[in-house]
């Protein structure tokens, strides 16, 4: 399938050769929104083997890290190198945090604890094919375009952050920063630099208690947006793009934060945790990340040397 035919089953490439895992991933993907056509390979060796003799690729590879023959780590290697318009999404057990950050350095697009992937994989999934099948549609770039900067100003709906990145990802595809996957990697970043904007500063919403219990989150989120003084809050989104850069500002109106309080985005330990997941990725995914003193603005750098064209 091609992402960009809605209403087809979305193929998914799994690797790993712990059946109990099998299992387990194959549940959790009967929660995706759309049909799913799963094919099993044991290790990353056959996984190449199978990329190589199909015809039509799968839309995205979902692989254990720790697997005889080629590891997880090489396999995302190889795919980034041979295939860079599929993403590959990691599955970490606990002691695996030190390979999985390398295999999200090397390009991968995302990743689930296993310990999470039954409620955590959906999700991911959705989320990332909703990015690929934006980026996958993009509009060609007039070759002249030497800078350019915009202002976006969003209220507290959520809806509308998709909307946005689908946007950015075009206008980064235009400028040729960086590559397909790249480019896949960007939109989650932005993605979970919104959420925080929106969530965790104009309405205030403890990242922690997502961890405690998840329906209380999304209802005092739900709660917030609807009364003062998180209502009229908004988010700030600033956009600053060259031939040889794009710089993303992102500021909220909350009372902002101590940023030394942040968890260590260098901590492996922060794989496994809901918290701290998205600046994680967002230190990963781009060249540069800063926040201001007040701990309301985040600015996210991506460079063109450090994407492939």
């Amino acid at each position: 399938m091609s992402i960009g035919r809605d209403g087809d089953a979305l193929e998914i490439l799994l690797v790993e050769d712990n059946p109990g895992d099998v299992r387990l991933a194959a549940e959790a993907l009967r929660e995706v929104k759309v049909p799913v056509a799963l094919k099993v390979v044991e290790d990353g060796v056959r996984a190449v083997g199978f990329l190589r003799e199909q015809l039509k690729r799968p839309d995205l590879v979902l692989t254990d890290l720790q697997m005889p023959g080629m590891t997880g780590l090489e396999l995302v290697e190889h795919i980034k190198n041979t295939y860079p318009s599929i993403p590959v999404i990691l599955m970490t057990a606990f002691g695996n945090e030190e390979i999985a950050l390398r295999a999200l350095q090397m390009g991968a697009a995302s990743y689930v604890p296993k310990r999470n992937v039954f409620r955590g994989l959906p999700e991911t999934i959705e989320r990332l094919l909703d990015l690929v099948r934006a980026d996958r549609h993009r509009r060609r770039v007039l070759e002249c375009l030497t800078h350019a900067e915009a202002e976006y100003v969003l209220d507290n709906d959520t809806s509308l952050i998709l909307p946005l990145v689908r946007h950015l990802q075009e206008n980064l595809a235009r400028s040729e920063i960086c590559d397909p996957t790249e480019r896949i990697r960007v939109g989650v970043a932005l993605h979970e630099a919104l959420v925080n904007a929106i969530e965790h500063g104009n309405l205030e919403v403890d990242s922690s208690l997502r961890e405690e219990d998840m329906s209380r989150y999304y209802r005092l989120t739900d709660e917030r947006r609807k009364r003062q003084p998180y209502r009229d809050r908004r988010v700030h989104v600033t956009v600053r793009e060259s031939r040889s850069e794009v710089v993303y500002r992102i500021r909220d109106e909350g009372p902002g934060f101590d940023p030394t309080t942040l968890p260590d985005p260098t901590d492996l330990a922060n794989l496994s945790r809901v918290t701290g997941r998205g600046l994680f990725l967002i230190r990963t995914f781009l060249d540069e990340v800063q926040h201001n003193s007040r701990g309301n603005e985040i600015t996210m750098i991506k460079r063109r040397r450090q994407c492939r064209a």
